[in-house]
């Protein structure tokens, strides 16, 4: 099994944080996004990833390539990393990585976390990961038959198609039916929204009989802007609670302090006169004085004082002090 992970964009919608760390690098309860999904994906899966390829743009330079291959040894797996340097699509995105598609692989949109338990169908050619959503008008759907079976993809339908929404994971037997199709698309020039989607070629391959299916999650939980990264955090905070996870580091100074579950606080932090959580990401190294901070993500090696923070995002190497509540600033912002 391989993971293919396109994660080419920074991500304009979570500025300032993503102009000095790409959006699927940013910390959720104090791992990296693009970690954290590959991690659930292989939990998911139960076998053995051969493979993690990551697309990236190459702006993004060594380092990040340096932590992008360490996340697939973790897993025992071959890491390769591919270029997109042109925002030319998610289509065009996948078959930057056309080397690596073969054989049976998911292909997963580095901006979404997950939790689900399921087993992939092993009769089906493809299996489309989806979520049960409130306003379905809003997202790519899936039409069902009464088999059960996914007969058509269509982008936020003004007339009720169905409400289980389409969240960008996708698991094919063999990836390669799926290259060949895209190889066609980008042939043909078949653009949508001015790129080459996976979609069209996802269309092709049901309109040649292909077997599509449904895997539902449990839980899809985004990170496009601030306030969902925030509202993501917090979310995952509470389930890695419930699975009994460890999320306070045994280093942490806490002088006068009150620490309220749930919360992940990193190594060598300083906590004096803080009130913290529920609901907080303090990362390594932060100092929080004379503050009270909830449903807040902090990256690493911040310093906050005299602040009552709610709904914050906080890089790292930031300082903080002052009134200000909801705030968003990048790192190595100064804001006194």
């Amino acid at each position: 099994m391989k993971i293919i992970v396109p994660m080419a964009g920074r991500g304009s919608r979570l500025r300032p944080h993503t102009l000095t760390v790409p959006k699927p690098l940013i910390p959720i309860a104090g791992k990296p996004i693009v970690h954290r999904l590959v991690e659930d994906i292989a939990g998911v899966l139960n076998q053995d990833i051969e493979e993690v390829a990551f697309i990236i743009h190459e702006s993004f330079g060594k380092k990040v390539e340096e932590e992008l291959l360490a996340i697939a040894k973790k897993l025992g797996s071959k890491g390769t990393i591919y270029y997109q340097n042109e925002a030319l699509g998610t289509g065009h995105a996948i078959m930057c990585a056309k080397d690596s598609l073969s054989g049976p692989a998911v292909i997963a949109y580095a901006d979404t976390l997950i939790r689900a338990n399921f087993d992939l169908d092993k009769t089906a050619d493809s299996v489309i990961w989806v979520k049960q959503v409130d306003q379905p008008e809003a997202f790519g759907v899936v039409n069902l038959n009464d088999a059960n079976e996914i007969i058509e993809l269509v982008e936020k339908p003004k007339d009720f198609v169905s409400d289980l929404a389409v969240i960008g994971i996708y698991y094919f037997k063999d990836v390669a039916v799926l290259k060949n199709e895209l190889q066609l698309v980008i042939d043909n020039n078949i653009i949508n929204g001015g790129e080459y989607q996976i979609n069209d070629g996802i269309k092709q391959m049901m309109a040649k009989g292909m077997k599509f299916v449904p895997g539902e999650v449990d839980e899809w939980m985004d990170c496009g802007n601030k306030n969902v990264t925030v509202e993501t955090n917090g979310r995952l905070l509470g389930f890695l609670q419930a699975d009994g996870q460890n999320l306070v580091s045994s280093s942490v100074v806490c002088e006068h302090s009150t620490i309220i579950q749930p919360c992940f606080i990193g190594e060598d932090v300083i906590l004096i006169n803080a009130t913290v959580g529920p609901n907080v990401s303090l990362g390594n190294g932060c100092h929080v004085v004379d503050s009270t901070i909830k449903n807040s993500l902090v990256q690493n090696h911040s310093h906050i004082k005299n602040a009552i923070l709610d709904n914050a995002m906080i890089g790292s190497h930031a300082s903080f002090d002052g009134n200000f509540t909801s705030i968003s600033i990048g790192d190595y912002s100064v804001l006194e």
